[in-house]
């Protein structure tokens, strides 16, 4: 309702962020020029069929590359090396196509000795389900890139630690507000080359013309005072790689 509301506008060119937002207004206008951001698999998603040339009146820069989600599986084995078992949180309604990242993340679990699993969260009320039976096996947690997992961001920062479930996360922001590590786009670098393309577009350029891009600039972000609450000791290794450590 509120695409179309949008698109009944007109306006010369709208901003769009994560992929159901970005698949509502797809639905609703194949002219007017959209640019997004945070969308994971544009062409999984069939909003173009190519990233160099995108094929409608879409572009803009995906949240991450599908090869993070190795290293979403490394960092949290390095952090909390005791982890056999981690559980991929997501809710199939808001989150990312799962297969984007299952490739890389399969593909380290399997080298470092790990067992992967998915577990489907569809409302709130589930989330400390599933955090528990982690804790109980003696499991991690990815925290995918999902809508509902950003709305419900502080719950689950809390229940990790209410638990003591090793937990990484995709948005440097988790970390900050008292998650154990994160790993993922700067994502207010990929905002300001957002603007720069609508800049070009209302300046006459076409969608086709602007190759949708993958992040450059990552972000690691570490909160020693969760790790210290669980017990962890942060290996210097990564410590060392840190954009940003948390102590109080």
């Amino acid at each position: 309702m509120f695409a179309k509301e949008l698109v009944d506008l007109r306006p010369d060119a709208i901003f769009s962020q994560t992929t159901p937002a970005t698949s509502a207004l797809a639905r609703e206008t194949r002219t007017i020029p959209i640019v997004f951001v945070l969308v994971s698999d544009p062409i999984g998603s069939g909003f173009t069929t190519s990233l160099a040339r995108p094929s409608a009146n879409i572009t803009g820069f995906t949240g991450n590359d599908p090869a993070i989600g190795g290293k979403w599986m490394e960092l949290l084995k390095e952090i909390a090396p005791r982890t056999t078992r981690v559980a991929l949180v997501s809710n199939p309604a808001t989150g990312p196509q799962l297969q984007f990242y299952m490739p890389s993340i399969k593909a380290t679990a399997s080298s470092i000795a790990v067992e992967v699993s998915v577990a489907p969260v569809h409302a709130k009320e589930e989330i400390e389900g599933v955090i528990a039976a982690q804790a109980q096996s003696g499991g991690g947690l990815i925290v995918m890139p999902d809508a509902a997992n950003v709305t419900n961001r502080d719950l689950i920062i809390a229940l990790a630690a209410r638990y003591r479930v090793p937990t990484i996360f995709n948005d440097p922001i988790y970390a900050e507000l008292g998650g154990l590590i994160a790993y993922g786009t700067d994502f207010p670098e990929l905002f300001r080359q957002a603007a720069e393309y609508i800049d070009r577009v209302l300046k006459g350029a076409k969608p086709g013309e602007l190759p949708i891009q993958q992040p450059t600039k990552y972000e690691l972000v570490i909160n020693h005072k969760t790790a210290n609450a669980l017990g962890l000791t942060i290996p210097e290794s990564v410590l060392s790689l840190a954009d940003k450590v948390i102590e109080q």
